[in-house]
C-alpha cells in the first residue's frame, strides 16, 4: 500500500479514536499498539492481493485477427446460391416446356424398325393390275416391320402394387406390289393386377381387357431369345389357324409357386396359367357371330436354382375352341357356323448359353360345301411342328448382367449361331401338300434392342415338288 493512502487511513483511525468528546484521550502506549496492530492487517490485504494476481495468467493484447469460421457463408455467398438456383430452375422449366413429351399420367414410348434385304433364287411374278404386278423378282429392299408402342400407368397401389397399366401399339409391314402400308393399331388394351405384385416370392394374377396377343404355345407370344428367326412359324401365317393375329377379348393371366433367386434377379414360377374370351375374327373388329371363343394356356416349370442345369425346363399345352362362319360360293353366301378348334402342346429348355423348343400344333376347322340350298359341312385338319436349337456366345441374355447399374451397350457383342426345323400341312387328308422350311443363322446383338440378323432359308413345296433358296438380312433397332 502507498504512504499517502497509509495517512489517510491513519489519520481517520486517529478521529474515529480520538474524535468523540465524551471519551478519554489514549494514552501513548495503546496508540502504538493499534497502530501496529493496523500496519499489520495492511500488510495482511497485500500479501493476499498478490496471490491473487500471481493466480491470474497474463493475457497480452494479441495483435493477429482470427481466423474467418469455414462454416459460416457470407452474404455474398447467398445471393451467388440463390442465384444459381434460380438459373436451375429456369433452365429446368425450359427444358420441360419445349423438349419433353408432357403427358397427364405416366408414359414410356418404344419402338422398333427392322431393315431388311431378302434374295430368292427363284424369280417372283404377279399378275394384276399395274400397282400390284410383279415381273421377275428376285432380290428387295423392304421394311419388315415399324412398330410404335406406348405404355403407362393409369393408377399405382404404393402398398400392394395392384397397379392398372395401359398398351397402345401401332405398325406397319410391307404389301405385296403396293405402297399403301398404313399404321395399323396392333395392341389397345388395359391390364389390372388382381394379386399384389410387390413381393417377388408370391403369386401374380392379372386381367388385360382390349385388343391383345393370344396366349398360345411359344412362338405367338415369343420374346427374342426363344425366337431366334426373321420369319415367324409357318402355322402363324399359313393356313387359316390365326393364331398370330390380335383379338379382342378379356383375358387373366398370372402364375403361382415361384422359385426366386435374388442374387441374379431370377423368378421362375412353376405354374403359370391364362384363360379368357375372345371376339375371334381377328383385330380391330365387332364379332361376326354370337359365339366368344375360348383359349387357355398352362404351363408347368422345373422347380431350380438358377445355377441348376435344369433351370428353364418347362412344358406348356394350349387350347383354343371356338366357332366361326361358313360360306359357300367361294365366299359369296353365309349359310352356317363351324368349329375353329386348336391344340398345342410345346417344350422349351432355355439354359444360358443354349436353348432348345419344340411345339406343335393341331388344328380343326369345319367348312362348308356345295350351295346356299344344299350345302354340307366337313372337318379339315392342319398340323405343324416347329423346332429350334439355338446357341448364345456372350452375355446378352444373363439376368445376373442385366441387373448390373450399367448402360445396355456395355454389353459385349453377342452371338447366337441357330438351326430351325419348320413344317406345316394345311391338310392332313390331302396327300402331299406340306411345306417345309430348314433355316439356318446368326444374330448378332450390340445391345438390348439392336441386332443384326441373317437367314438361309431352304423351303420345299410338296404339292409342286419345288425348293427355293432364300437369304434374308435384317437390322432390328429400337428405342
Amino acid at each position: 500500500m502507498n504512504t499517502p493512502h497509509r495517512q489517510r487511513l491513519l489519520a481517520a483511525l486517529i478521529f474515529s479514536a480520538f474524535g468523540a468528546p465524551a471519551i478519554a484521550a489514549p494514552s501513548t502506549a495503546e496508540l502504538e499498539k493499534q497502530l501496529k496492530a493496523l500496519q499489520e492487517s495492511v500488510r495482511s490485504l497485500q500479501s493476499q492481493l498478490q496471490a491473487v494476481k500471481e493466480a491470474q495468467p497474463a493475457t497480452a493484447p494479441s495483435t493477429v485477427a482470427a481466423a474467418p469460421d469455414e462454416n459460416v457463408a457470407s452474404k455474398d455467398d447467398i445471393n451467388g446460391l440463390q442465384a444459381d438456383l434460380e438459373n436451375f430452375k429456369y433452365q429446368v422449366q425450359r427444358d420441360r416446356d419445349t423438349r419433353t413429351a408432357l403427358s397427364a399420367r405416366a408414359l414410356n414410348v418404344s419402338g422398333v424398325i427392322q431393315a431388311r434385304y431378302g434374295a430368292t433364287d427363284t424369280a417372283v411374278n404377279t399378275n394384276g393390275n399395274s400397282a400390284n404386278a410383279v415381273k421377275g423378282r428376285n432380290n428387295s429392299f423392304d421394311l419388315g416391320a415399324v412398330l410404335i408402342g406406348f405404355n403407362g400407368n393409369l393408377y399405382k397401389d404404393y402398398e400392394d402394387g395392384r397397379n392398372l397399366d395401359y398398351t397402345l401399339r401401332f405398325g406397319t409391314s410391307p404389301q405385296q406390289g403396293t405402297n399403301n402400308s398404313f399404321l395399323n393399331l396392333i395392341d389397345a388394351n388395359l391390364t389390372y393386377n388382381i394379386l399384389p405384385t410387390i413381393s417377388a416370392d408370391t403369386g401374380r394374377l392379372s386381367v388385360t381387357f382390349g385388343q391383345q396377343l393370344l396366349p398360345f404355345g411359344q412362338e405367338v407370344q415369343a420374346t427374342e431369345d426363344l425366337k431366334p428367326t426373321i420369319n415367324n412359324a409357318l402355322f402363324t401365317s399359313l393356313g387359316n389357324l390365326d393364331l398370330a393375329r390380335r383379338q379382342v377379348g378379356l383375358i387373366f393371366r398370372g402364375d403361382a409357386f415361384p422359385v426366386v433367386d435374388y442374387g441374379y434377379n431370377y423368378r421362375a414360377p412353376i405354374l403359370t396359367y391364362a384363360f379368357g374370351l375372345v371376339n375371334g375374327n381377328g383385330p380391330n373388329k365387332s364379332d361376326d357371330n354370337n359365339n366368344k371363343d375360348l383359349v387357355g394356356r398352362v404351363a408347368l416349370t422345373l422347380p431350380a436354382d438358377y445355377n441348376s442345369w435344369l433351370r428353364q425346363l418347362s412344358v406348356g399345352a394350349s387350347i383354343y375352341r371356338g366357332k366361326q362362319n361358313v360360306f359357300v360360293n367361294s365366299g359369296a353366301d353365309l349359310v352356317d357356323k363351324g368349329k375353329k378348334d386348336r391344340y398345342g402342346f410345346d417344350v422349351a429348355y432355355n439354359h444360358h448359353p443354349f436353348g432348345v423348343t419344340y411345339e406343335y400344333t393341331d388344328g380343326r376347322d369345319e367348312y362348308a360345301t356345295g350351295t346356299k340350298a344344299t350345302y354340307s359341312v366337313a372337318e379339315r385338319r392342319s398340323r405343324a411342328h416347329t423346332g429350334t436349337f439355338f446357341y448364345n456366345i456372350g452375355e446378352q441374355f444373363v439376368k445376373g448382367y442385366r441387373a448390373q447399374g450399367r448402360y445396355d451397350d456395355w454389353w459385349p457383342k453377342s452371338y447366337q449361331p441357330f438351326y430351325r426345323y419348320d413344317r406345316f400341312d394345311p391338310n392332313t387328308d390331302a396327300p402331299r401338300d406340306a411345306v417345309k422350311v430348314h433355316t439356318v443363322g446368326l444374330n448378332v446383338f450390340f445391345a438390348e434392342t439392336s441386332k443384326f440378323q441373317l437367314n438361309l432359308n431352304r423351303t420345299t413345296f410338296e404339292a409342286t415338288d419345288k425348293t427355293t433358296n432364300d437369304l434374308l438380312a435384317q437390322f432390328q433397332f429400337g428405342f
